[in-house]
Formats: structure tokens, sequence, C-alpha cells
């Protein structure tokens, strides 16, 4: 029985490795760039700005705990949400 040269394994792999490469600059790298920008506008949250919450509530920040947000949706309406859900501040 013939056996294939070492080569050869290279040259079928070679696709592979090209969709992933392309993969990783398309999907991967720039999902991870958006989550660090997210998690740095978190962490930098202030009283005042204006913010959309993952399940679209639009609110004002009122009072920025450990972990949790208070958001002042309506006149006299607060809702506590934890931090991670707060998907994109508005404005400052």
């Amino acid at each position: 029985m013939p056996t294939q040269p070492a080569g050869n394994a290279l040259i079928q792999m070679f696709p592979f490795v090209v969709v992933f490469f392309i993969f990783y600059f398309l999907v991967i790298r720039p999902q991870n760039k958006q989550q660090k920008e997210l998690e740095a506008r978190r962490k930098n949250l202030q009283k005042d700005d204006e913010v959309i919450t993952s399940s679209g509530i639009h609110g004002v920040v009122t009072l920025i705990k450990d972990k949790t947000v208070v958001l002042r949706v309506d006149e006299k309406v607060k809702i506590e949400f934890e931090k991670e859900a707060i998907i994109s501040v508005v404005k400052k």
C-alpha cells in the first residue's frame, strides 16, 4: 500500500487554516473589541447618563451601586438593574 507524502497533508489542511483566520478577523476579533468597549462604558457610568437596557427599557441613571444601577424610567418610577443589563449609553 503506497503512503502519501507529508506535504500532501499540509496542502489539504491549508483551506481550513485560511477559513479559520478569515473567521477570526471578521467575527471573533470585532466581537471581542465590542465587548471590551461595552465593559468600559459600564464601568464609567455616571449619574444622569441616559442608557438602554437589554430588555429595551430607556432610563436615566440615578444611583450606581457595586453590581446594580437604579434607573429612572418615568416621573416617579425607578427600577434597579444589574450593570450587565446596560447595553448602550445614549447621552451623558
